[in-house]
């Protein structure tokens, strides 16, 4: 990171170092002007006289104050060659790396400790502002129109041969890591726990009813006997009544396997239940531990691994879907912009409607900071203090100066009016004390 001021910033600093060092001149400038007039012959008045010497006094005082200060501002950011005395001075580059690691402590310790970043979440309550933000009409077409960007950055990306290839040999070493009759074993023993696969089961004979139900099924099963009918008996086909023998015999069957599939699941005892139970549990037996079965599946992961046609028909596939996918989100119309902008606001109104799901998001996103905490302030400290520690200590001695520094100059004006007021101050007070005393001025 560059830390070098520019040509304007370092003018801006020069001119505000000027106009201190202006009035230290002037205040030098009136100091030779009345020690010289007091050796004057017009001067010889006790008025003269005591004016000039109170002028005299001020303008020492305030020359006194004027460098006390430049060299304390100075001395933070400069090296001043004095002797004994150098070695207290380039405060702030010297002392570089001890601030970086100050300033990561303080970062650390007092921002991203666990109990300010829960109340940070408590205070702003995310999962209400999220679903006021996604509520906003405006708000969703951003997210979808951000979306279809990022999406299409990252197909862009995918596209470079080197990314392509990186991918190929990824995607090999994750199937030369897996075996694939264990992992189906695992996942049929999921699917299996507790009965899950007969909900499955009742769900997809639902739909098989609702099929044979449908016009288009029992015209397909008609036009299948008549079919049938003509290939296998031509002679019969010709002599009977094919077109009434088709729908009734379509009629027949749909409304025997409707009856079939609803004692299915009507009955959770039903023999056929049992036989897919048995046959369910031979498969997650069989693949976890049948050697032939393990045999096959290595079988068919080297195949998936190394078989060129298979390669290319993935890779054809991707960029078939890679294609597609761009030539949707040029469109200003994007399907997939639309589709996360319906989402967006369908999450939106439903956390809108749902405090209690607002509430539980929050307090797992505090219990989530709390966790996280300790890693989060440990990577930014760390990063702090490792940034610090690279940057050239002459170039943070300027940063410093240009954010401060300028501020800094007041003090040099304020430590010579300053001074020039306390000079004034113990001059009449020095004179008070010998008028009292009976002495001269």
């Amino acid at each position: 990171m560059p830390l070098l001021l520019t040509d304007a910033q370092q003018r801006l600093l020069r001119r505000a170092k000027l106009t201190p060092f202006l009035l230290l001149l002037a205040v030098a400038c009136m100091f030779v002007l009345a020690s010289w007039c007091l050796g004057q012959p017009f001067a010889q008045s006790h008025h003269w006289q005591l004016a000039l010497r109170c002028l005299r006094a001020m303008t020492e005082a305030g020359m006194v104050g004027a460098l006390a200060d430049w060299f304390a501002v100075a001395a933070l950011f400069k090296h001043i060659p004095i002797p004994w005395i150098s070695r207290h001075t380039a405060i702030i580059p010297r002392n570089k790396d001890r601030i970086g690691e100050n300033l990561a402590v303080f970062v650390r310790e007092r921002f991203l400790d666990g109990d300010s970043l829960v109340q940070l979440v408590r205070t702003h309550q995310p999962a209400d502002k999220l679903a006021q933000w996604l509520k906003a009409p405006a708000n969703a077409e951003l997210l979808g129109h951000q979306v279809a960007r990022l999406a299409a950055a990252a197909l862009a990306t995918v596209q470079d041969a080197q990314v392509e290839r990186f991918i190929k040999l990824a995607l090999r070493t994750l199937l030369g890591q897996i075996d694939l009759s264990q992992s189906l074993s695992k996942v049929l023993t999921v699917l299996t726990h507790n009965g899950r696969h007969q909900v499955l089961l009742a769900q997809a004979l639902d739909k098989l009813v609702e099929l044979l139900h449908e016009a288009e099924t029992r015209t397909l099963i008609a036009q299948t006997i008549a079919h049938w009918l003509k290939t296998e008996h031509p002679l019969k086909e010709k002599m009977l009544p094919t077109g009434w023998l088709s729908d009734k015999g379509s009629a027949m069957i749909a409304s025997s396997l409707e009856h079939l599939l609803d004692a299915i699941a009507d009955n959770p005892s039903h023999v056929l239940r049992a036989k897919f139970d048995q046959t369910m549990q031979e498969w997650v037996e069989r693949l976890a531990q049948d050697p032939a079965w393990h045999a096959k599946g290595e079988e068919v992961r080297r195949y998936l691994q190394h078989d060129p046609a298979v390669g290319e028909y993935v890779q054809e596939l991707w960029q078939s879907l890679r294609a597609s996918l761009q030539a949707d989100l040029a469109n200003e119309h994007s399907a997939m912009a639309r589709n996360v902008r319906g989402m967006g606001l369908w999450l939106g109104k439903s956390l809108a409607a749902d405090q209690a799901l607002r509430s539980s998001l929050n307090t797992r996103m505090e219990l989530w900071v709390q966790e996280l905490a300790p890693e989060i302030s440990q990577f930014f400290g760390t990063h702090i203090a490792d940034t610090v520690k690279r940057w050239d200590a002459r170039e943070l001695g300027e940063l410093i100066e240009w954010n401060i520094g300028r501020d800094l100059q007041y003090i040099r004006i304020n430590g010579t009016l300053v001074g020039g007021l306390i000079g004034f101050a113990l001059f009449w007070l020095g004179w008070l004390v010998n008028h009292l005393g009976g002495g001269s001025a």
